[in-house]
């Protein structure tokens, strides 16, 4: 069962600065995206409007801590796993780590929690469990 998910990807121009540096609101992208691919993984996504009420994953906690910078054209390996698991709330850890140019080190250490929610015809939210055939899938990473 799943409790990581690993992407990498390379950082772009129009994502740093004027330092050269990728600028920290982008952390918070690599976050989300790294985030919908391990739901794809699961056959999933973030908006689920196969149900009836369709459901999303709204954030209700993100935050990131940054340790060295990010430059044009790194390649960032991206570590998701998951540190808690409710029946309506996920939350993750998300490292990032600098692959290319050597040495491998890492940079930055990101959280999110989201929560299962349906929405209601009137365009409400409320929180439900997550549908079983995702939840069964995941578990909590060993700590």
């Amino acid at each position: 069962m799943p409790f990581e998910f690993k992407a990498t990807r390379r950082v772009e121009f129009s994502e740093t600065d004027l330092a050269g540096i990728v600028h920290f609101s982008n952390f918070f992208k690599y976050m989300e995206t790294v985030e919908h691919a391990f739901w794809r993984s699961l056959g999933g996504s973030v908006v689920m409007p196969q149900f009836d009420p369709p459901l999303g994953l709204p954030r209700v906690h993100a935050s990131c801590d940054f340790r060295k910078p990010l430059r044009f054209e790194d390649v960032v390996e991206l570590t998701l796993r998951v540190t808690e698991k409710r029946p309506k709330v996920l939350s993750y850890e998300i490292r990032f780590r600098r692959i290319e140019p050597g040495p491998a080190e890492e940079v930055a250490v990101g959280k999110l929690t989201v929560v299962c929610v349906a929405k209601r015809p009137d365009g409400t939210m409320q929180a439900v469990p997550f549908p079983a055939e995702l939840a069964d899938q995941i578990e909590v990473a060993p700590a």
